[in-house]
């Protein structure tokens, strides 16, 4: 990927799909990176909306759950993802921010044997996380992201700090705690957060398990179980590796007399842990 007059190309003569929204301010110089989730029912429904004037708001970036990426402001000009929001010393973040809203249902609610979203979707088990949000007392259901979105963000990422030398990248709950949640608990902040400001590899993300949880020799229920037996709960891990929606992990404490235990879980069954 490169960036060229502050549009995204994937490849050299091959620009991103650019659909220019209506909603966005004046010149800007960019110095953080604000991670979104949209909310929304698909990546298109949320384009539309960027489309519509009548929405007043737009991001620089929209990602689809297949890494699809669609660009809808100019990286040097004011998109309207962020609202009242603060970071340190700046305020007024649309001015001083690149969005990337990710398509993403976000908050989910228990609904029979499944989850449900406010705008109607069923998610099975298997697509949803079980957290509670740092800013939250009690655990919710949170849509996983793909690894396709996870991915093509990391590398959108790479691409826009070593272009604009970007200071840091953050969640919209971390510049508008407490009037928003976005990108939420399943969204592996602290991974990408420590591979884009170059920390160490004693730096990965730290998890804990928030059930009784079945750790395995591979990534899927294919694989057998370790003799270990199940981690309990509030168990502390390491994050080593991913695939899909499983986690390979480094277990960071002894487990029914066992040490140095590492495996694969499920990431539903996973939280942060803040430092």
């Amino acid at each position: 990927m490169k960036i060229v007059r502050h549009r995204l190309h994937l490849h050299d003569d091959d620009p991103c799909e650019y659909r220019k929204s209506p909603c966005h301010g004046g010149k800007m110089t960019p110095r953080l990176l604000v991670i979104h989730f949209t909310a929304g029912a698909s990546a298109e429904s949320s384009i539309n909306w960027f489309l519509n004037p009548q929405a007043k708001a737009s991001a620089h970036l929209v990602i689809d759950r297949d890494g699809h990426i669609t660009q809808m402001v100019p990286f040097d000009t004011v998109a309207w993802h962020a609202g009242a929001s603060r970071w340190n010393d700046l305020s007024g973040l649309n001015h001083h921010s690149i969005g990337i809203e990710l398509d993403n249902a976000g908050r989910l609610q228990p609904h029979g044997d499944q989850w449900r979203s406010w705008f109607g979707r069923d998610y099975h088990d298997d697509e949803v996380l079980v957290a509670r949000h740092k800013h939250e007392t009690e655990p919710s259901g949170w849509q996983l992201y793909t690894r396709e979105q996870i991915e093509a963000t990391l590398e959108v990422a790479q691409c826009l700090f070593a272009r604009y030398g970007l200071e840091d990248i953050v969640g919209h709950e971390d510049i508008s705690p407490g009037r928003k949640s976005d990108p939420g608990p399943a969204f592996p902040m602290g991974s990408l957060r420590a591979r884009l400001l170059g920390r160490q590899e004693d730096s990965l993300p730290v998890m804990r398990t928030t059930t009784g949880l079945n750790i395995r020799s591979g990534p899927g229920v294919r694989h057998p179980l370790l003799p270990s037996g199940p981690l309990p709960p509030g168990v502390k891990l390491e994050v080593t590796d991913q695939d899909g929606d499983w986690r390979r992990v480094s277990v960071l404490e002894a487990v029914n007399g066992l040490s140095d235990l590492e495996g694969w879980v499920h990431g539903r069954y996973l939280e942060p842990v803040e430092a």
